[in-house]
């Protein structure tokens, strides 16, 4: 199960706690296309406890639209290097 907690500051937050899989992938993508453009978005992983290929690839996509991912867990930036490096 995953917890997604929506903070505004200068920067739209969505702190995500828990396991994250292709249906919370799902669920997130279509909250963060709901959001309104010129606000930096950022994905705070500092409680994300689990995440499968499809998140891993979610996320990768992400940051390279632009989201920042703040405490990223050192296994899942190690995975996400590995998905950008060519075969």
């Amino acid at each position: 199960m995953l917890r997604i907690q929506k903070s505004e500051n200068e920067d739209v937050v969505f702190t995500l706690s828990g396991r994250m899989d292709a249906e919370n992938t799902a669920e997130l993508k279509t909250i963060l296309e709901a959001e309104p453009r010129g606000r930096r978005t950022v994905l705070d992983l500092k409680d994300l406890t689990l995440a499968d290929r499809d998140a891993i690839g979610f996320l990768e996509h992400c940051e390279t639209a632009g989201v920042k991912l703040k405490n990223c867990p050192a296994y899942v930036r190690e995975w996400i290097t590995r998905e950008r490096q060519p075969n």
